[in-house]
């Protein structure tokens, strides 16, 4: 005789975990999560105080071969603030605030302690978007997955006023390009990193450059511009945001300019942050491939007009960025 125990799915673990993550869980809800941990259905009230025509904005992603390297160094509160602070810039360059977020987390053999781990990151981040945890899914695949693996995704869902949409429709020639600075890779490029990186280094070798062990630089948590951006928002002086992801600066921000425009990107307008030079020094990486691989320091880019630049710098400024110029829109 065979039990579901036996064959690799342990429900006990699973009730364990919801037993350890239930109270931080719930301290991500506000007044309009109607639904505790555990119903089929996450419940939240659709009233927006202030919205006149509420447009949903939601996205889906994952942390991506990051995840690797959070096996191999045991470390694992940081990955779930990368994923929730990835889908929150995905729906804020769209002009949206967070609503709820919701996980899907997967394994072969559950470890309630890894997954508690893991979720205290979603709460963490959760917290500092001001953001509600109403859900998620965690399944136990005995066979699907390496021992001591899992795999990521999240789903976010968010609101912004349909006259407040952001979208690039009026971004035109001469308005110039404005970057953010990323906190390392956030989570892109890490295949080619691992590759390059670690024939060369060990993750817990101290490299002079990066200050810091290799395990810590590319470790560095993946950053949440919201607090940031929002005062821009409710100023209306932003034509177009985009978040750099896979696709490098020019792949992601050409998703929001109009036909018949193009990037003129100044490339040595700012320094790279030294884990990239590692990378394309340590690999012979051609400048082509880094380009379209890695944000190369810059986590997102804000598009404006020029009479507008100063406002915006200013504004940004306020919020301890360190924003620069970058380029500008011309004709194609």
């Amino acid at each position: 005789m065979s039990t579901y125990k036996e064959v690799g799915v342990d429900i006990d673990a699973g009730e364990e975990l919801v037993r350890r993550i239930r109270r931080s869980v719930r301290s991500t809800f506000t007044k309009n999560v109607l639904t505790d941990i555990g119903a089929f259905g996450a419940f939240y009230r659709a009233k927006f105080d202030g919205i006149r025509k509420p447009v949903l904005v939601s996205s889906v992603d994952g942390v991506g071969t990051k995840l690797k390297l959070a096996f191999m160094l045991n470390k694992h509160d940081t990955v779930g603030q990368d994923l929730v602070n990835h889908c929150v810039n995905d729906i804020l360059v769209c002009g949206a605030k967070p609503l709820y977020f919701m996980d899907y987390f997967a394994t072969g053999r559950l470890v309630p302690g890894v997954a508690e781990q893991v979720i205290a990151g979603f709460v963490k981040a959760c917290k500092e978007n001001d953001c509600s945890i109403v859900g998620g899914e965690t399944a136990e695949m005995p066979g699907f997955y390496a021992d001591g693996e899992y795999d990521l995704a999240g789903t976010i869902v968010g609101v912004v006023d349909e006259s407040r949409i952001v979208n690039g429709r009026n971004i035109k020639k001469g308005d110039v390009l404005i970057a953010l600075p990323s906190t390392g890779l956030h989570t892109n490029g890490y295949s080619l990193a691992r590759s390059v990186l670690l024939q060369a280094y060990s993750l817990d070798r101290y490299v002079e450059d990066l200050k810091a062990t290799l395990g810590e630089a590319l470790m560095s948590i993946h950053r949440s511009y919201l607090k940031s951006i929002l005062p821009l928002l409710s100023k209306r002086i932003v034509k177009g945001l985009a978040h750099i992801t896979g696709g490098g600066i020019e792949g992601n921000t050409m998703r929001i300019i109009p036909k018949g425009l193009k990037l003129s990107i100044h490339w040595n307008a700012w320094e790279r942050p030294p884990i990239f030079r590692l990378i394309q020094e340590t690999g012979h990486v051609p400048e082509d491939d880094m380009r379209r691989t890695f944000n190369l320091g810059v986590g997102l880019v804000a598009v404006v007009a020029p009479k507008h630049v100063a406002q915006v710098l200013s504004v940004l400024r306020r919020k301890r960025e360190t924003p620069f110029l970058m380029g500008e829109v011309v004709t194609a």
